[in-house]
């Protein structure tokens, strides 16, 4: 793998079509009502487009394996970011936030994850490139993860999360909501509302994601404008996917073996690198073929173990 030579302009282009996507999906769903699965099914497809027009770009301005590391790269964290939509029902099951107020969250949760991988990615390029040790530390942090995937228990992907735990324990909070307020005053104390508990929590766990899926993004690219971008185009797409797939994601019963497997993949690439180069194109294949096969699999499982939940979702 090798850098691209990124002209500043770019950069410029990728900042302003995030800006201009932000804002127009801040105006397309003000108000308090939530969105429905119908909307979400067309703002996913919408992103995803966007996503794929992006692609187009890299692939024109800066050639063909540019463009398949990042088609690459951004399927593997597509991929990846659903781990987070597990933890996002949990959390907001634990807290009692009722839909209308979980787009809210989500929005500045997605805002918050856009800075902080800007400022993994950095690092960790920044890292690469001069230390080319850091490789092998990236893909043996990504077998340990495929590994604890692996070895999780079905039900510790209901478990409140840590940082959840934590933060009940030692913030000052109530569980009363007071509208959109992140801040409440009760008996004339500022406390926390169960909004500010769920984005600092979906905060801290999407840094523990990015320890992850960025180290799995470099194993398709090295180039920093490649991994970010992949990263801007997943994770703007990651509210409507919650929506789409929030009812289906416990049925979901082999997802984790197909993200583990991916994860595994990532790791094997970075820990042979210095050896065998795998071509972006075959990474493509590789996590599509591996995601298509836990999903069907578990659809399947789905069907014959809980039939009525299938045809409750499907009517």
């Amino acid at each position: 793998m090798s850098s691209i030579d990124v002209p500043v302009w770019a950069w410029a282009l990728l900042g302003t079509l995030l800006l201009v996507f932000i804002t127009i999906d801040l105006i397309a769903h003000r108000g308090d009502h939530p969105d429905s699965r119908r909307s979400a099914i067309i703002w996913t497809v919408v992103w995803i487009t966007a996503a794929l027009g992006f692609n187009g770009f890299v692939w024109a301005q800066f050639g063909s394996q540019a463009g398949e590391q990042f088609l690459a790269a951004y399927l593997l964290e597509k991929s990846l970011s659903v781990d987070n939509l597990f933890l996002f029902i949990v959390i907001f099951a634990q807290l009692g936030i009722p839909k209308t107020e979980q787009r809210r969250v989500l929005t500045f949760g997605i805002l918050g994850a856009l800075a902080t991988r800007l400022v993994f990615i950095v690092l960790g390029a920044a890292a690469l490139h001069r230390w080319h040790e850091v490789t092998y530390v990236f893909g043996a942090i990504l077998m340990i993860t495929a590994v604890k995937l692996l070895r999780q228990p079905d039900e510790d992907t209901t478990a409140p999360p840590k940082s959840l735990l934590w933060l009940e324990r030692h913030l000052p909070w109530t569980r009363k909501l007071d509208g959109h307020k992140f801040f409440t005053r009760l008996n004339g104390k500022l406390l926390a509302t169960p909004l500010l508990i769920a984005l600092v929590t979906i905060e801290l766990t999407d840094i523990v994601f990015a320890l992850d899926s960025v180290p799995a993004a470099f194993a398709v690219s090295d180039d920093t404008f490649i991994v970010y971008s992949s990263n801007v185009f997943a994770v703007l797409g990651l509210r409507a996917l919650y929506i789409v797939l929030a009812s289906a994601l416990n049925g979901l019963h082999y997802l984790r073996f197909g993200l583990a497997a991916v994860l595994a993949f990532a790791g094997v690439k970075l820990l042979i690198v210095s050896w065998v180069k795998v071509p972006p194109l075959v990474s493509v294949g590789v996590i599509a073929v591996t995601i298509g096969i836990a999903v069907i699999a578990s659809l399947r499982h789905r069907k014959r173990h809980h039939p009525a939940a299938e045809a409750a979702e499907a009517a």
